[in-house]
């Protein structure tokens, strides 16, 4: 039930039609009398960065979740950003510091890197290759280095795209080591596949399978289909891997913690989601 005391977190976005994050987190907030709501929001690029201001200042407006095409913009909109958020160059999540100032943060590599963790594997001081360096790519390079790599290779088809997070990397983890331009698996501990290949058939497999150690730990990030063509491939090696949808299910407590909301487990999250 929505009240007059109900928090309002904003799903901005444009189009709607395809917003999963309501369906796992209105369950979660009913089930647990979490008095809060998502609510899908469609905002068209050239009216965002006037409504994100408008909208904050509502009396009983609580957060803001952010997803495309207004990643990258909300940057310039805030007061106040984390050093994920600044080395991805995106923020998805926004919500109302004490003093009003707008506070921002970027979660879809949280989301992975605990997913990696809660599977057992180490991160801090592997070496990790990240195939594609765009707004995903960038997002799980920027918390694989919080969470302390010693190495970090990063391939983008477009080689400006992987220069420029190579240097935002080395301007806030001046201490770990990056290189740009090869997609050469051999001698990583953690590939992962942050392009979009594999979400159309027939697309060219994104990373050569046959140099991929069979104890390196492999990441997916499409979430179209839960075995992709990549990780059927990988999982052929006996490689351990994790799933697209694991990311998106992985950086939903971290939110809740963002927001200051009673935080959950994924599991439990995929439990009572309404996907369908």
């Amino acid at each position: 039930m929505i009240t007059g005391t109900t928090k309002l977190i904003a799903h901005l976005g444009y189009p709607t039609e395809s917003f999963k994050a309501p369906l796992i987190y209105n369950p979660y907030f009913q089930k647990n009398g979490i008095d809060a709501v998502v609510v899908p929001m469609g905002c068209r690029p050239a009216d965002y960065p006037v409504f994100l201001k408008l909208l904050f200042r509502l009396s009983n407006i609580h957060g803001a979740l952010i997803t495309m095409p207004h990643k990258i913009s909300t940057m310039a909109l805030l007061d106040e950003t984390s050093t994920n958020a600044k080395v991805a160059g995106s923020c998805n999540a926004v919500r109302l510091g004490s003093d009003g100032r707008l506070v921002g943060d970027m979660f879809d590599g949280e989301g992975f890197v605990r997913g990696v963790l809660r599977k057992g594997k180490k991160v801090e001081g592997a070496r990790a290759l990240i195939a594609g360096a765009g707004g995903v790519g960038s997002a799980i390079a920027a918390s694989l280095a919080q969470a302390g790599v010693e190495h970090l290779a990063i391939f983008d088809a477009n080689e400006a795209t992987a220069t420029a997070l190579l240097d935002r990397l080395r301007k806030y983890y001046p201490q770990l080591e990056v290189t740009v331009g090869s997609a050469d698996p051999e001698g990583f501990d953690i590939v992962v596949n942050a392009t979009p290949l594999g979400m159309r058939r027939g697309d060219p497999l994104p990373i050569d399978i046959d140099r991929i150690s069979p104890s390196t730990f492999v990441g997916e990030v499409v979430m179209t289909k839960e075995i992709t063509p990549f990780l059927e491939a990988v999982r052929a090696r006996g490689c351990a891997f994790q799933v697209g949808t694991d990311m998106l299910f992985e950086q939903i407590p971290a939110y809740l913690e963002f927001f200051e909301f009673p935080t959950t487990t994924a599991d439990n999250l995929r439990a009572i989601a309404k996907l369908g």
